[in-house]
């Protein structure tokens, strides 16, 4: 039997100190380190952290990039000024009552361009509707065309470039020649041709119309997206293990690929409301009876020298409402982009 090995004169086993532990140097000799350093040393090598050395997450694992970007959210002044903004503006949108029992439609001819009372806070307009009903009113149009036309192009921009950056070929270069097709139509005059000859007084025609020109751009950074995810090692390895395409692209590709898209549709919410109140300006937009933002400051346009009050508060409605949406895109941007931490 082999004897027992017995330790050296000059071994020594580790941490027989408690107070101190042994760290060799690049010379050959030794270092006394306090306990708190060594412990500092250990911690280091072994606990994990999360990206771009953020604390880890619940049961020390690294969080992935939605957790670190939700952490950073929370912590955002503008994030959270803007989504309290914006979910005050869809309450109202769906519940105006919450704000006032005023019929918007209801009008008193008698009552035309006068200014503030008790019950009515921002006058009447040229009709003698209540400007203050029709303002809180005019948040459910504005709202209802921009999250649906936003929905509506993410879904057919990210469907079609997703598909054409991930499978390339002629269907990638057919949908970028498409894409560039849409991209020389000018927005307003494009607007001014086809809403002409709707004579629906519904929101659908100016959201179909925002679709038709919106997908162009979503399609452009999806395929881009997807181009750069399906080039990391872990999609080429999961290729080599058998994966197919649908399982590709949905399990890995597609996750990855989301984020820029996320941030881009975001931030073209709030472009696609102005566009909205633009061509409703134009009168070729949305039409009365349907009660709109950009309708009421189309009519109070002709006024503003004797009744500016008329075009002050829809018109502050409608870029307060844009710039919450803008900045709720920029704060989402800002956590999303590993560039910009």
């Amino acid at each position: 039997m082999p004897e027992p090995y017995e330790k050296g004169p000059y071994e020594k086993g580790p941490y027989e100190n408690p107070r101190e532990a042994i760290a060799p140097t690049g010379a050959g000799g030794a270092m006394d380190l306090a306990m708190s350093e060594a412990e500092t040393l250990d911690k280091r090598e072994t606990e994990p952290t999360g990206e771009e050395g953020t604390p880890p997450g619940p049961g020390g694992r690294p969080r992935s990039l939605w957790t670190d970007a939700w952490h950073q959210l929370r912590r955002n002044p503008v994030f959270l000024v803007s989504s309290l903004l914006i979910a005050f503006l869809v309450l109202i949108a769906i519940w105006p009552q919450v704000l006032t029992d005023a019929d918007p439609l209801r009008c008193d001819l008698a009552k035309s361009q006068e200014g503030s009372e008790p019950g009515h806070p921002f006058g009447y307009d040229t009709q003698g509707c209540d400007v203050y009903a029709r303002t809180v009113h005019g948040a459910r149009a504005s709202i209802t065309v921009g999250i649906a036309a936003t929905l509506g192009a993410a879904l057919l921009g990210s469907l079609l470039g997703g598909l054409a950056g991930f499978f390339g070929g002629w269907g990638d270069a057919l949908l970028s020649r498409t894409a560039d097709v849409f991209f020389g139509i000018p927005v307003v005059l494009g607007g001014l041709v086809f809403l002409s000859v709707v004579t629906s007084t519904t929101v659908w025609p100016v959201v179909g119309f925002i679709v038709l020109l919106g997908w162009p751009q979503i399609a452009r950074i999806a395929r881009g997206s997807v181009i750069t995810a399906a080039q990391h090692d872990y999609v080429q390895a999961a290729r080599s293990l058998g994966a197919g395409s649908g399982r590709l692209l949905l399990r890995h590709v597609a996750p990855n690929a989301v984020a820029p898209v996320i941030v881009v549709a975001t931030i073209a919410l709030g472009t696609y409301i102005a566009l909205e109140a633009t061509l409703s300006f134009l009168g070729v937009g949305l039409r009365p009876p349907t009660v709109s933002w950009g309708i009421d400051i189309s009519n109070a346009a002709p006024q503003i020298r004797n009744a500016p009050h008329m075009l002050l508060w829809p018109a502050g409605a409608l870029s307060l409402t844009v710039l919450a949406f803008i900045m709720l895109g920029d704060a989402v941007r800002d956590a999303l982009d590993p560039k910009l931490r």
